[in-house]
């Protein structure tokens, strides 16, 4: 058989369930070759929407996903969700198509290896006929093992070379070893566990790294008395407990922000603490930073960490617990206190959720006499109206804060933030791959008007793969962020403005469902939609265009100010 085609099926022998991607010349056979040993395939209308896709994917399953892509432009138009999947170390393996190194006139030539590298991706190389099976299959085995996004380079002279597949396949291919989860240094737990023992406001942040140890935590937060957080990404993990401060960082309200600046120990699992999270310092100024992560280059790198562990943050969490325990039976009921699980802090927290924060309705008519509606209020409503089981997954720009924040999420596999890369028209994509990650959830997807023009193109994949899938367009009918960020500085503001643009027109227009919503009686049609899910009609995506108000949002606010969120 082909190179290609081997490397197809060897990749589902080795675990391989889903693939997204857009197919040409130059991935065909491996593609069909995958489909035919039984991986699924959803073909995207735009190579950046399937990038994305199999990022939400491997985030939402922790399964390495694979992205097949066309050689040269193929490649390039994946580059910006493949950078988002590489800084959020998302298990990817990305196929690709490589013109040789002899055809350098051809118009697909371009320089693949160097391109990847300077976007933080692994790459890998198909080198030869010989080598092709195990280099796949070291490929695989990286991303699998090492969180990582690996791009495969698959030259199109080797994919056409012929092999035969072993008859043992495990006897024919290298034994690869599987690490197993790395333990921390019983120094480096006495250090911690005596700065928890003294601490008197202790707060655990967990981030995307410890979603396999939210008990192991939960008991150390029990076994100190100290709240818990969860980076933005990590939003989902501890939802739903009494000593919860749900995110810290820009997203935070204003209460969670007052009791995590008051923290005297912060301690992060797996979880960077990058300024985003830390609001550029300003969180972590009082307190002693402690960092827990498997990856040492991790510890440090985004804030100054007073003390670093490296290992697996489950086993981390364990010994600490097991620690401190030792110390109480040592020293009396006394050696751990009760932290700040007091009357007074319960109260505080009960202020935590943005649905608490008071603010005025902007809902009204506009300049031009047409009703918009305010995005905080559009969201409240919608968070009640929409189904509890969800998964929200919300965009960048300057309306990202409400659906990232307004709408609940039951726990950890019900949240998606593609933010790592900062740039807008992700959430369309990622919404997809959610929901067949999530088969039986509601995915909600939070974006701009400016972010879902840019990718409409997939909403024609949601249609046509049926998904239950609700689209919150937030529409002020420009790029708010730069709107508010330069609307005192000129008048003219026409590059970054547009007219009014009927978008729920155009979505039925790709046979989907779509409501126009000014007011909050608007909303009763996507009541409709909800009640005849719920009631087994079969329902297509629904885009709902929310006329909103040109509202600044509060991180909007803190970044172009320089404080950070």
């Amino acid at each position: 058989m082909r190179v290609s085609e081997a490397v197809g099926r060897l990749l589902v022998e080795r675990g391989v369930r889903q693939v997204f991607g857009v197919v040409g010349s130059g991935n065909f056979f491996v593609t069909q070759a995958m489909v035919e040993s039984g991986a699924s395939f959803v073909a995207s209308r735009h190579e950046h929407g399937a990038g994305m896709m199999a990022d939400a994917y491997g985030r939402l399953t922790g399964e390495v996903a694979a992205v097949s892509l066309h050689q040269g432009c193929g490649l390039t138009n994946a580059m910006t969700a493949i950078t988002e999947a590489a800084k959020s170390h998302t298990p990817m393996l990305v196929l690709t198509g490589d013109t040789p190194p002899n055809n350098t006139t051809n118009n697909f030539y371009i320089e693949q290896a160097d391109a990847l590298r300077a976007l933080g991706a692994e790459v890998a190389h198909l080198h030869s006929a010989a080598t092709a099976l195990a280099d796949a299959d070291d490929a695989l085995h990286r991303a699998r093992t090492r969180r990582q996004t690996v791009v495969l380079n698959m030259r199109l002279d080797v994919q056409e070379e012929q092999i035969d597949w072993p008859a043992d396949l495990v006897a024919a291919l290298p034994a690869l070893a599987v690490p197993s989860p790395a333990a921390p240094a019983p120094d480096a737990v006495d250090r911690l566990a005596d700065l928890l023992g003294s601490a008197q406001r202790p707060l655990l942040v967990a981030g995307r790294g410890a979603r396999a140890a939210r008990a192991e935590i939960l008991a150390l937060a029990d076994a100190t008395g100290a709240l818990v957080a969860t980076s933005a990404v990590g939003r989902g993990l501890f939802a739903g407990e009494e000593w919860s401060l749900d995110v810290m960082g820009g997203f935070a309200s204003p209460a969670a922000a007052e009791l995590i600046g008051e923290s005297d120990l912060v301690v992060a699992f797996g979880a960077s603490l990058n300024r985003w999270t830390a609001r550029n310092g300003s969180l972590l100024a009082g307190a002693t930073v402690a960092q827990v992560d498997d990856r040492p280059d991790a510890i440090g790198w985004h804030s100054a960490a007073d003390v670093g562990v490296v290992g697996d943050v489950a086993l981390t969490a364990r010994a600490l617990v097991d620690r401190l325990v030792d110390d109480r039976l040592a020293d009396g009921p006394a050696a751990v206190g009760r932290g700040r699980r007091t009357d007074d802090v319960r109260e505080r927290i009960a202020g935590v959720p943005w649905r608490t924060v008071s603010f005025v309705d902007g809902s009204g008519p506009d300049g031009a006499g047409e009703e918009r509606i305010d995005p905080r209020a559009a969201t409240l409503a919608l968070d009640a109206i929409l189904p509890a089981e969800r998964v929200v997954v919300p965009d960048a720009g300057n309306m990202a804060c409400y659906p990232a924040m307004f709408l609940t999420v039951p726990d950890a596999r019900s949240y998606v933030l593609p933010l790592a890369f900062q740039s807008i028209g992700m959430a369309l994509g990622a919404s997809i791959g959610a929901a067949i990650a999530s088969p039986g959830r509601t995915v909600v997807a939070g974006i701009g008007d400016g972010a879902f023009m840019m990718s409409i193109a997939e909403l024609d994949t949601a249609v046509r793969l049926a998904l239950p899938l609700v689209v919150l367009v937030y529409n002020d009918s420009a790029y708010g962020a730069e709107v508010h960020h330069f609307a005192g500085e000129v008048d003219d503001l026409s590059t970054v403005t547009f007219p009014e643009t009927d978008i729920a027109a155009i979505a039925r227009g790709f046979g989907a469902e779509g409501v126009t919503v000014r007011a909050a009686r608007d909303l009763d049609a996507v009541a409709g939609w909800v009640a005849g899910r719920d009631a087994g009609a079969p329902r297509g995506p629904l885009v709902v265009d929310l006329k909103v108000t040109p509202t600044e949002s509060w991180v909007l606010a803190h970044t172009f100010t320089g404080e950070i969120a």
